[in-house]
């Protein structure tokens, strides 16, 4: 049976071994990788936007064909622009009617009332 001594002796020989393995496939991985990107028109700017992709759970990006411009931002939205109250409670909440109903009204409602009773007349 072998000695803690010996095993430790082993296992330093071999994590040299893999060191050195490791340092000879990295060099070809990165020639390979850098070859494959070449042949695919992907730049360092295509990877960094592929791993922000996947860092937020979008899935991985495929890179733009060479040439290709990135899609104009869209003209028009109307994001962030306020709507006027529709409904409004007892303790001065409101709603515009868009979205998930808000908890206050939802508690009313379960209670027995009805959306309309907290209509804002025009």
């Amino acid at each position: 049976m072998a000695t803690l001594v010996d095993l430790q002796s082993q296992i330093e020989k071999l994590q040299k071994q893999a060191s050195e393995i490791r340092s000879k496939e990295f060099d070809k991985t990165v020639a390979e990788i850098l070859t494959q990107m070449q042949a695919f028109g992907i730049t360092i700017k295509d990877l960094q936007a592929a791993q922000g992709k996947t860092r937020a759970g979008k899935g991985r990006g495929k890179g733009r064909p060479v040439g290709k411009k990135a899609p104009a931002a869209k003209k028009g939205t109307r994001a962030g622009i306020p709507v006027q109250a529709k409904f409004k409670g007892p303790n001065g909440e409101t709603w515009s009617g868009r979205g998930l109903m808000p908890k206050w009204l939802s508690t009313l409602v379960a209670s027995g009332r009805t959306k309309e009773d907290f209509a804002i007349q025009a």
